[in-house]
């Protein structure tokens, strides 16, 4: 039989450099913050960390916005510290993986200067140039993902450049051969320095239609959900050769051992599924992000579990998110002891779980004072609830000053409650939400059935979400209460003698589930 990969049973975890931990104390976290805390996500049980981009860049858009792809941001450290962080993380047994940022560079990168110096400049097919519209406009309707129109009027060659996020974001030309060339050459650039693999950022912006029609009117657009919901994205998004692309990029992940890919993709699953690969392979794990945005509801969630496992590619390997730097964390949008439930329900799950920093103990939203507000999405369309610092402030550590993140003021404000809510204060905690992840970790790398079986559910009733894993004879009981009200469940009788191994309550019989409590038995 063939042996798992390493990223088929073992969990991610997502770090977001800035906010993560200061060794130099100016109020941002950099390269050695992280390699300084590789132990404390060691003992948490993580079997890979993915850092948030590190590259040059001016922050325009905090990381996104890269100026150079094969070097490191001075604010993050060097490429010296970077090689001591990636054998700090094997040394200990973890895999490191970075933030591919392929769909736009910055407007400061080299190779954007030379392409808006003048229409005949080699590399002006690098980025995307059209004319004016007839009345002097904007080329089509397409709308900026950051409100507002796609294109930029730039008056030296008297065209307009698109940008799918902000102007300082040139999205890049991947139809033109050159650009894809150089672009597939950092990859090899990283994996040869000994990068286990890559988050791909917005895969499925990529390739835009050949012919730049407008976009369709959205006819169940509100101004509430932002302007880029104006349009549907038909022809700027998802289109018919970005498998290609994703395919060249996975035949240069296989040819370095063990690596892996993994796209950000937010599409409907019949969608997502093709990212797996359509003839030839694509990326690894197209990332699911569904218990991001779906309702909490068993029912629905018992169904959405059983549509996307259905619709799964023969081969293909599954995935599962909670949070990342981009939506509202877990404990927000459920409350701290629903949060608890969704922590065992994502690392019980068939596939591979991502986990975002903070996640671990209990971190929520942080309100950020007008003043303060540092992210450009907000900044554009303040007061819709789409700004994302709320969900990048700094971890918490310990009790120190600033919970142990840097003896300088942070970049943005900490939790109010992190001197309760912090690693130290938690890991003693035998109830503590730190105590929770680390437990589950553990019962994956113990329990062949959560990290390899296969997924099974079980017929139940209200707001009991239940369901078998099973592995080679070895069978276990997932049973989960998303209510607060306490829920009755019939054990089936092959279910009847096996032990409780974990509860994310303090219950002992998991027939009568109290509110917000989970249950593993085996």
């Amino acid at each position: 039989m063939t042996q798992p990969l390493w990223w088929q049973h073992g969990t991610i975890y997502q770090v977001y450099p800035r906010s993560f931990q200061d060794s130099n104390n100016d109020g941002i976290g950099d390269l050695r913050g992280i390699e300084s805390r590789l132990d404390d996500l060691v003992a948490l049980g993580v079997d890979a960390i993915w850092i948030s981009p590190i590259y040059p860049s001016p922050m325009a858009d905090f990381g996104y916005d890269v100026a150079d792809y094969t070097g490191i941001d001075p604010r993050f450290g060097t490429l010296e510290d970077f090689d001591s962080l990636l054998k700090a993380a094997h040394d200990r047994g973890l895999k490191l993986l970075l933030d591919f940022v392929p769909n736009h560079s910055s407007d400061q990168h080299p190779w954007f200067l030379e392409s808006r110096s003048s229409r005949d400049n080699p590399k002006r097919d690098w980025y995307i140039w059209r004319d004016a519209a007839p009345d002097g406009g904007p080329p089509n309707n397409w709308i900026s993902d950051f409100g507002g129109p796609a294109w930029e009027w730039d008056e030296t060659t008297g065209q307009y450049y698109y940008h799918a996020f902000l102007k300082e974001q040139p999205d890049l030309n991947w139809r033109n051969p050159e650009l894809r060339a150089a672009m597939l050459d950092v990859l090899h650039f990283w994996f040869a320095r000994g990068v286990d693999g890559f988050r791909i950022d917005v895969l499925w912006h990529m390739v835009k239609h050949a012919d730049f029609p407008d976009n369709p009117e959205n006819p169940a657009y509100a101004p509430a959900m932002g302007e880029m919901h104006r349009v549907l994205q038909l022809h700027s998004t998802d289109q018919p050769e970005v498998h290609g692309i994703a395919a060249n990029m996975r035949r240069i992940a296989d040819s370095y051992p063990e690596r892996v890919l993994i796209g950000e993709i937010y599409l409907p699953i019949e969608r997502l599924m093709a990212y797996y690969g359509e003839g030839k392979p694509g990326v690894h794990l197209p990332f699911n992000f569904q218990l991001i945005d779906a309702p909490w509801e068993a029912r629905s969630l018992a169904g959405l579990i059983a549509d996307y496992e259905a619709a799964l590619p023969a081969g293909g390997w599954p995935n599962w998110v909670l949070g990342n730097h981009d939506r509202p964390r877990a404990a927000t949008r459920f409350g701290p002891a629903q949060a608890r439930v969704a922590a065992m329900l994502l690392l019980t799950l068939r596939g591979t779980p991502t986990i975002y920093y903070g996640d671990e103990i209990g971190m929520q939203d942080v309100v950020i004072p007008a003043p303060l507000v540092q992210d450009p999405r907000e900044l554009r369309e303040p007061g819709l609830g789409l700004g994302r610092d709320p969900v990048r402030t700094p971890m918490a550590w310990d009790d120190n000053p600033n919970a142990g993140f840097s003896a300088a003021t942070p970049w943005l404000p900490l939790h109010d409650d992190w001197q309760a809510h912090n690693v130290a204060a938690q890991r003693d905690d035998p109830r503590s939400m730190w105590r929770l992840y680390h437990d589950l970790l553990a019962l994956r790398r113990s329990h062949a059935a959560l990290s390899m079986g296969s997924w099974l559910p079980i017929d139940c009733a209200g707001t009991l979400l239940a369901y078998e894993r099973s592995h080679h004879g070895q069978r276990l009981l997932v049973v989960l209460n998303l209510g607060d009200t306490p829920q009755s469940f019939a054990i089936p009788e092959w279910a009847e003698g096996l032990s409780v191994l974990l509860t994310t309550g303090t219950g002992d019989d998991p027939a009568i589930l109290g509110p917000n409590e989970g249950y593993i038995l085996g």
